[in-house]
């Protein structure tokens, strides 16, 4: 083989072996690459107990369940299902019933979800824009109207 033969056999290796590489990551990186799941994406896909991801969607009104110190119980829809959400510290100021909401944490094994953050929006206009385009799809809210 002549030196420039070796060089674009080299090169044709390289480009093969990273190919390869970024096959494997984008398949081992799934469902993670997800900002969050709604909840019926997550009883859907049966997410398992113990893994963290970001849940998100409304407060369903009439949920709040305040208990001892910071503890507190609220569910979360996307207007077909729900997720029982705990929480055990202090919550974000404007969060309430109807607002949107995206909880941190891992389902456990009896199905609850034992968030470790809570965000909520921000201002009467804003809404996380995956929250929204979820609940759009779902026909639960519509641009220009507050959040039920």
């Amino acid at each position: 083989m002549t030196r420039k033969q070796r060089r674009l056999a080299f090169l044709a290796g390289s480009m093969s072996v990273a190919a390869v590489a970024v096959t494997l990551v984008i398949y081992a990186l799934g469902d993670a690459t997800l900002f969050f799941y709604t909840p019926s994406e997550a009883k859907a896909r049966n997410v398992e107990a113990g893994r963290m991801l970001n849940l998100g969607g409304l407060v369903a009104a009439g949920s709040i369940r305040h208990g001892e110190g910071f503890d507190v119980e609220f569910k979360v829809t996307d207007g077909d299902a729900d997720v029982l959400v705990t929480y055990d510290k202090d919550l974000p100021d404007l969060f309430r019933e109807g607002q949107g909401v995206v909880v941190t944490g891992a389902f456990t094994p009896a199905g609850a979800f034992k968030a470790s953050n809570v965000m909520a929006k921000h201002d009467e206009n804003y809404m996380p824009p995956e929250v929204a385009r979820a609940l759009k799809d779902k026909g639960v809210w519509k641009e220009g109207q507050q959040a039920p």
